[in-house]
């Protein structure tokens, strides 16, 4: 049950939204007010958004975050303007945001030349004499020029029970001729229509938000929050389709790549190991840049600015490796997945519940994350696995990234000889397979040789000894699902000895993968929501070399405990002044979602087995 929450970006604001595990009130920080968004949708997909919003201040923690607001747009499609600003005293004086309290902040090229990585202008309000009490009014327009994808618009919104709101408004109206659906979750509802155009629109309010206990929010159900959902897409098909249309050319086998890709695996004659070649140049030699020019949110930048300046974004990556695999006469497609935290697709098709591309290759049956520079090829980074994936060619809507059966292996193994003066002296071996050899790679790969060369004296001195080493490891930047790294060391004072005292047994590096590493992930469990999980297995043996003159009165009880899941095995023995251990965790979860009841069930056997590895060697 390894958890990787902390991996994961939460990509949205509503992810900071809790579920209701307890009902108690919460004193708000601050309290929306007014909320307010109309959406004018035209039958081309454009579109004019306005917001309007007052949000009162409560506490003084907020005080400065409120003093500002800001817009973000797109300069080439979109553009701006702010309706009225201000702050609202408590006696009822109102103070205008003055002309020379904007600030406009813009990402362009030279002169008329288009930028390569952003053209989103930020435009910025600071609010006057804002205290605790009042209340700060912002009120804006943008206008979309050009749809993101001709035709078609979508849009979704959440509020969570955290936060106060007493006037939630949104509208959204449309021409009658626009095929639309929509859906809402705690929200009241109204529709209707005039004039050749028709509207709907929902209201909400929260006065008493409320406290959750809720920690972990690595999960988002959205079916579970108050909010709203709207799509001129009949499903996810079209989707992935509009995608498609313009990305599918961009992939397009030029003479260029037609040579690139014969270089990079002339030495393969099988289609999986020219695979393998292709994945590793692309995710090697093409460092990401994001691409927020226009519609380039959703439209792959032309591969050869992609080949002259080594750079680009997730559609890049994905259009580049499909190019280069399609010379080698390799069939793949590119798979729109959120990389977020949501592991299921509402009903209502809303473009921003993916925000991600990969590659299919369907004669290995093969995902690939080219844009993962790190991560070795037949894997897959945490954040896409088991997930529902769109393929942009031959959809099934059935399709989902597979999760890894043993997603990370370690093996550690100790020779530690304690002197008769207390002073140690060992050598550390670390075996990794999966998401423990991705882990154990980056921990080196960017680190300066003189970094490297302190690398054990540091390491023991974190613990307060005072020793020296060598470190031996293999190639670092290798994307190898296995890796290996060896410490030999010597240090003083390592424990207290002649005299008597007791020592715990516990890896002296972990790696990232010991099994206290997993055993901490059931320490507290979320009672309503389900989180993010894995596998994997993690073995420890040492081997103490105990002096003559040391009496040992007791060692750690063996155990072995498993439930459905998972297992522990931990074994000591005690043999003429050698003490051998060994402790192997095999967890055996399937997919990436674990719900309380499993996380519940693998606390319960967590806290045995963290019990048996607080156990300490007693001496005299």
């Amino acid at each position: 049950m390894m958890n990787h929450a902390l991996r994961y970006v939460l990509l949205f604001l509503l992810c900071t939204f809790a579920y209701a595990e307890e009902r108690t009130p919460i004193e708000p920080q601050f309290r929306y007010g007014k909320l307010h968004t109309t959406y004018v949708i035209h039958e081309d997909g454009t579109s004019t958004e306005s917001h309007s919003w007052s949000m009162t201040i409560l506490k003084e923690s907020v005080v400065s975050w409120a003093k500002q607001a800001s817009i973000s747009y797109s300069t080439s499609v979109q553009t701006a303007e702010v309706l009225e600003a201000y702050t609202q005293k408590p006696d009822g004086r109102r103070l205008d945001v003055s002309k020379e309290s904007y600030q406009i902040e813009v990402n362009g090229g030279i002169g008329d030349g288009a930028p390569a990585f952003s053209d989103r202008t930020t435009l910025s309000a600071v609010f006057p004499d804002v205290a605790v009490g009042d209340t700060v009014v912002f009120s804006y327009r943008i206008h979309q020029k050009e749809a993101i994808f001709p035709g078609h618009f979508s849009i979704s919104g959440f509020y969570g029970q955290q936060y106060a709101f007493d006037d939630v408004h949104v509208r959204i109206e449309y021409p009658s001729v626009l095929w639309v659906q929509y859906e809402a979750n705690g929200l009241k509802e109204n529709s209707g229509s005039a004039d050749g155009r028709n509207f709907v629109e929902w209201s909400y309010a929260n006065a008493s938000p409320m406290k959750s206990s809720r920690r972990d929010y690595s999960v988002f159900v959205p079916e579970k929050e108050a909010g709203y959902s709207f799509s001129t897409f009949k499903n996810y098909a079209d989707i992935a389709v509009a995608y498609g249309e313009r990305a599918t050319p961009k992939a397009a086998v030029t003479p260029r790549i037609q040579q690139l890709a014969n270089e990079i695996s002339k030495e393969a004659t099988q289609p999986r190991e020219q695979a393998r070649l292709l994945y590793e140049w692309v995710a090697k030699n093409i460092t990401y840049a994001g691409n927020c020019v226009g519609i380039g949110a959703v439209v792959p930048r032309d591969l050869d600015f992609v080949l002259d300046h080594k750079m680009g974004d997730c559609k890049d990556h994905a259009t580049l490796l499909q190019a280069l695999l399609a010379a080698r006469g390799i069939q793949s497609w590119q798979a729109l997945i959120n990389a977020g935290s949501m592991y299921h697709l509402p009903k209502v098709p809303v473009v921003t519940s993916v925000n991600h591309v990969i590659n299919y290759l369907p004669t290995l049956d093969l995902y690939l994350d080219s844009t993962s520079s790190t991560t070795p090829f037949g894997m897959l980074p945490p954040e896409v696995r088991g997930k529902p994936v769109l393929w942009v060619q031959n959809f099934n809507r059935d399709s989902r990234t597979p999760t890894a059966e043993t997603a990370t292996w370690q093996k550690i193994v100790s020779d530690i000889r304690i002197g008769d003066t207390g002073s140690v002296e060992g050598a550390i071996e670390i075996s990794q397979k999966g998401d423990a050899a991705i882990g154990g790679r980056a921990m080196f790969r960017d680190m300066p040789k003189e970094v490297e060369n302190d690398f054990v004296k540091n390491w023991l001195r974190s613990m307060r000894l005072n020793g020296s080493g060598t470190l031996t490891k293999d190639d670092p930047t290798e994307l190898k699902d296995s890796y290996h790294f060896k410490l030999s060391f010597k240090a003083d004072k390592f424990i207290k000895f002649p005299g008597s005292g007791a020592f715990y047994i516990f890896p002296l590096i972990t790696g990232g993968a010991s099994n206290y590493d997993f055993l901490a992930t059931g320490a507290e469990v979320e009672p309503e929501a389900d989180v993010v999980c894995t596998n994997g297995v993690s073995i420890e043996e040492y081997t103490f070399h105990l002096p003559q003159k040391m009496k040992v009165l007791s060692v750690p009880d063996s155990l072995k405990i498993k439930n459905s899941q998972v297992s522990f095995d931990a074994m000591y023995k005690l043999n003429n002044g050698t003490l051998q251990v060994k402790r192997t965790l095999i967890d055996r979860t399937k997919g990436s979602v674990c719900s309380s009841t499993i996380m519940a069930e693998f606390k319960k056997m967590a806290d045995q087995a963290t019990e048996n590895l607080k156990s300490q060697v007693l001496y005299r």
